[in-house]
């Protein structure tokens, strides 16, 4: 009989819902109604990223969201005192910390918690104080991972877009490094106590290597199965993903 590796919680990213529906200026597709969908389908969270310049998700959005979910949101925001005064008045079950670029059209990278570890761990210490959970985001990086534990953040979130991109494309060399760097920080995370986390750029193709890294507690995907909701349905494009996590555990 084979051997199954605990569950891993899969958290949906709504934010593209929100961005197809500012393209327009209407009132949808309505995030909520896919968050509430996304969690009937089998989602474990919800993940919404409120940007500085409120891009695609808007306050209103996370007020909807802390009243009609049922299970856990995961609010990530930047470092900032207007984010963090957000936080402490919704107080979502967890709290991801990401940079941030007004020019860029997606996270482009991990946050340099090293370079700014004295500001980061003053400003992630009311959020513990007031029950969130706090993640890290950060590149695969030894030193990172290191400053995270120090400051005080429960979680790491590992930035995957390096490896997503080497996949797709065909750039295998590279993948296959970027992939041993995460399953290595992965475990170095785990043995410094931190809870392990993994997303951006996962796909069908390319989850199941990173699903497999016995330390993984959870995974957060979002454009790609907006997109992909697109030619199958919310529910049956979450259900698939759903399935290869767990197909990867085993």
């Amino acid at each position: 009989m084979l051997a199954t590796k605990p569950h891993v919680r899969l958290g949906v990213n709504i934010d593209h819902v929100a961005t197809v529906r500012n393209a327009r200026g209407s009132a949808y597709p309505d995030p909520i109604r896919a968050a509430i969908m996304a969690e009937e389908a089998g989602a474990d969270g919800i993940t919404a990223h409120l940007r500085e310049d409120r891009r695609h998700i808007s306050d209103a959005d996370i007020e909807g969201l802390m009243e009609a979910l049922k299970g856990p949101l995961n609010f990530e925001m930047a470092a900032t005192a207007e984010m963090q005064e957000i936080a402490l008045r919704h107080k979502p079950h967890a709290v991801c910390i990401v940079p941030e670029k007004r020019e860029e059209r997606t996270t482009e990278g991990g946050l340099d918690v090293a370079q700014d570890e004295n500001r980061l761990a003053h400003f992630i210490a009311p959020l513990r104080e007031a029950g969130c959970r706090v993640s890290i985001f950060i590149a695969a990086d030894a030193r990172q991972i290191e400053a995270a534990n120090r400051i005080g953040a429960q979680v790491v979130e590992l930035h995957t877009g390096g490896y997503c991109d080497a996949q797709a494309e065909g750039r295998d060399a590279d993948m296959q490094t970027e992939l041993t760097a995460l399953r290595e920080m992965a475990s170095f995370a785990h043995s410094l106590g931190l809870e392990v986390h993994a997303g951006h750029g996962l796909t069908y193709d390319n989850v199941g290597p990173v699903a497999a890294f016995p330390e993984l507690v959870e995974l957060n995907i979002g454009h790609f199965l907006i997109g992909e909701a697109i030619f199958r349905g919310l529910t049956p494009a979450i259900a698939e993903m759903r399935r290869l996590i767990d197909e990867a555990r085993t």
